[in-house]
């Protein structure tokens, strides 16, 4: 019977006797766990040279010398290919009260997920069956990537946790990264912002705890200040905390002050980077943010504030998130700013929702066509050129 076990070989010395093909699935092993892989062979193959090159594998050129060959090993791997010294191998370890794998017998095949607490390493083992073993691996690294299975830390933690900082992208669940689905099954508490993507945070265990802090125009839950409190506290009281957002964490999303505000206290923070909705949106509405002979260039803003100076030229695209409260005026300062009031515009509702609505309009109307409407946040308002691409423009009939 066989007793799988997990051996920390990092920086200790394994012998493999053998450098051809059937011994480099092995040596690939063990140097990614970081073991002090020394190859005793009288040649090696061309991956396994190109590890020697690197200094990641030791090399002695000859044959098999006897037991003298595994002093001071921790662990030794057969796979010369023949079948006499490989014997030799295994009996000389045997003696010597050592480790010996087979290369003939197939290695675990593993699949791993790194997490804030450390990593998560899942071996499978099916006999001599490696192609069994590396499919079932390949199928729980799926989970585990997807963040299906519950990694979260079930040991108490005597210190402070950590906080990661997860962009969640335009709203829908698909365009969640894998990095971000592996941290929030890693989660004990999800800090929710408002356009976060909802069904992947109602998909986790019910103890999950789910605090939702999302702010909307003349609503905030939660002052940024205090969110940045809220974090603190959380990570100092030991808890795993992601902090979910919509869109990039970096773009407008104040992530950078809650970065801050966390390692100030001595917490660990990971950020995780999303599908900004400042070029996801617009793409969802077929006008891409720059484009050849189109648009060289793009700037995105904040549609809260007055607008800061852009490049007047139409052949500059400017993105403003979350302007629908002041576009009137926004738009006023960018024709004032010498920009047409021929220059085209779109704004983009809901993006990515079965919801999804697209008013197109020119810098002189857009104001007076949006409020016809009824437009509303969230809404991603792209000002220049490459809005004459979008099948939007053509279909709402402008003549400018």
């Amino acid at each position: 019977m066989t007793l799988p076990v997990g051996l920390d070989l990092t920086d200790r010395r394994v012998v493999v006797v053998g450098g051809g093909p059937a011994a480099l699935p092995g040596i690939v092993a063990l140097v990614g766990a970081q073991a002090a892989v020394h190859v005793i062979a009288p040649w090696v193959c061309e991956d396994a040279a190109a590890l020697v090159a690197t200094g990641e594998v030791a090399w002695t050129e000859r044959d098999y010398a006897g037991s003298v060959d595994l002093d001071g090993a921790w662990l030794a791997l057969a796979a010369s290919g023949d079948v006499a010294v490989d014997e030799a191998v295994r009996a000389d370890a045997v003696a010597t009260r050592l480790w010996c794998l087979d290369a003939t017998a197939a290695l675990p095949a593993t699949a791993r997920v790194s997490t804030p607490d450390g990593t998560v390493d899942v071996a499978v083992h099916a006999g001599n069956d490696a192609v069994l073993a590396r499919g079932v691996a390949r199928s729980v690294g799926g989970l585990l990537a997807g963040g299906q299975v519950d990694t979260r830390r079930r040991t108490r933690r005597t210190g402070a946790g950590w906080v990661a900082l997860v962009g969640g992208g335009p709203g829908d669940d698909g365009l969640l990264t894998v990095r971000g689905r592996e941290l929030l099954a890693s989660a004990d508490v999800v800090v929710l912002d408002r356009l976060a993507p909802r069904a992947v945070v109602d998909a986790l265990p019910a103890d999950v705890q789910v605090i939702d802090v999302g702010k909307s125009p003349g609503r905030h839950a939660l002052p940024q200040e205090r969110i940045n409190d809220l974090l603190v506290d959380l990570a100092l009281a030991g808890r795993s905390v992601v902090r979910l957002k919509g869109g990039d964490p970096y773009v407008l999303g104040r992530g950078g002050e809650e970065r801050l505000a966390c390692q100030a206290q001595g917490i660990r923070v990971e950020v995780v980077p999303g599908v900004s909705s400042a070029v996801a949106v617009p793409a969802a509405a077929g006008i891409p943010v720059t484009q050849r002979g189109v648009a060289r260039g793009f700037t995105v803003v904040t549609g809260h504030d007055e607008l800061p100076e852009v490049p007047a030229g139409t052949d500059h695209t400017v993105v403003l998130l979350m302007g629908v409260g002041r576009l009137a005026r926004s738009a006023q300062a960018l024709m004032d700013a010498g920009r047409p009031a021929s220059c085209p515009v779109a704004i983009v509702e809901r993006g990515f929702s079965p919801n999804q609505r697209v008013t197109i309009g020119t810098l002189r109307d857009i104001a007076e066509r949006a409020a016809s409407v009824g437009v509303e946040n969230p809404a991603v308002v792209v000002v220049g050129d490459v809005v004459r691409l979008s099948p939007h423009w053509g279909s709402q009939h402008l003549s400018r």
